[in-house]
């Protein structure tokens, strides 16, 4: 719950300041946050900071796919407010980890599972997730482990 109060403290600042970009970002992730709870049947005692952190790491990885999109579609001043969105969003995440770090624990979990094959490579992957938690995106998981399992 932490978070979520961090959130709502931003926003009001945001909102106090005149930043109404970042209030908007945050009205919106809020709304995520409440979707969530009201989802879950929890919306009076609320979700913790493992959920709202994988609701925001979907967040963020939406809007970069969108700022792609929008740059192949000849649309930089839209790709441009999805990455001002990102970055706001990436405020209230862990620090990611970097790729190497990722790797390298791709590589011990490869060594102590035993696996070679890529039809276990699911298996590399959630242990590496469980691992690593929301520092980490999935995908990047995913390739760094096909590499490794060829």
């Amino acid at each position: 719950m932490v978070l979520k109060d961090k959130i709502n403290s931003d926003l009001k600042e945001a909102l106090l300041s005149g930043d109404h970009f970042r209030a908007e970002t945050l009205r919106g992730i809020k709304a995520v946050i409440l979707n969530e709870e009201v989802a879950q049947g929890k919306r009076e005692d609320g979700i913790d900071d493992n959920v709202i952190e994988q609701l925001l790491a979907r967040e963020l990885k939406k809007r970069n796919e969108s700022a792609v999109i929008y740059e192949n579609a000849q649309r930089p001043e839209l790709a441009e407010k999805e990455r001002a969105e990102a970055k706001i969003i990436s405020e209230y995440l862990p620090k990611q980890v970097t790729e190497d770090e990722i790797e390298a624990v791709v590589i011990r979990v490869i060594k102590n599972l035993g696996v070679s094959k890529q039809n276990e490579m699911g298996q590399v992957i959630g242990l590496v997730k469980k691992e690593l938690g929301n520092t980490a995106d999935g995908a990047l998981i995913a390739k760094i482990v096909k590499n490794n399992l060829n």
